[in-house]
C-alpha cells in the first residue's frame, strides 16, 4: 500500500477544498430571485410617547412611530434634490382622534395633525432589487392633555407612485408616556 506524503497529501486537501468550495458557489448562484409585488407594503410596529422640549425649549411630547416596511422592487423614497409641485412626500399619516369613546378623524386644523413626510432615498443594486427594513419618525406634540387619544393611519408610495396598504397604530394616550403596540 502506498503512503502519501506530506505535500501530496496537503495538494489533495486543497484540491478537495476548493472542488468544494466551487460547488458551494455555485449551488448558491442557482438559487431563485425571491419576487414580491411592485406595490410596498407596511405593518404597524410601535408607538412611543415620552417628554421632550421643542426647538425653542418649551415642554412637549414626542412620539415615534415605528413601522415595519418591504418594496418589490426597491424604488423607496425621495432624492434630497427632487422638487415638484409642494412639497414632495413618500409617507401619508391621517390623524384620529377619540371623541365620545369612539375614534374619528381629525379636523384639518387640527394641532396634532402631523405634516406628511419624505422617506431617504434608498436604491437596492443588483437582481435583487427588494428592500425591506423598519422606519422610524418622531412627531412633537406642543399642545395636549391628559384627555388626549389618537390614532394614526399611513400608507407609502414609491417612485413609481405604487401605493402600500393602509396600516392602523394602537390607540395613543399622547399625555402618557410608554410603548403602545
Amino acid at each position: 500500500m502506498k503512503r502519501c506524503n506530506n505535500n501530496s497529501c496537503r495538494k489533495r486537501g486543497c484540491i478537495s477544498a476548493a472542488l468544494i468550495l466551487i460547488a458551494v458557489i455555485m449551488a448558491a448562484g442557482c438559487l431563485e430571485i425571491e419576487k414580491l409585488p411592485p406595490e410596498p407594503r407596511v405593518e404597524f410596529r410601535s408607538f412611543e410617547i415620552s417628554d421632550t422640549t421643542d426647538p425653542l425649549g418649551n415642554i412637549a411630547k414626542a412620539g415615534k412611530l415605528t413601522f415595519y416596511f418591504e418594496d418589490g422592487d426597491g424604488d423607496l423614497g425621495i432624492s434630497t434634490g427632487s422638487s415638484g409641485p409642494g412639497d414632495p412626500a413618500d409617507l401619508f399619516l391621517k390623524l384620529f382622534r377619540k371623541t365620545d369613546g369612539k375614534m374619528a378623524p381629525a379636523p384639518p386644523d387640527d394641532p396634532m395633525r402631523p405634516a406628511n413626510y419624505r422617506i431617504p432615498y434608498m436604491e437596492r443594486l443588483g437582481q435583487n432589487k427588494i428592500l425591506r427594513g423598519e422606519i422610524t419618525i418622531t412627531i412633537l406634540y406642543n399642545f395636549f392633555s391628559e384627555s388626549d387619544t389618537i390614532m394614526y393611519e399611513f400608507y407609502i408610495k414609491d417612485r413609481a407612485e405604487n401605493r402600500s396598504n393602509t396600516a392602523t397604530t394602537a390607540e395613543i394616550p399622547v399625555y402618557y408616556n410608554g410603548i403602545y403596540k
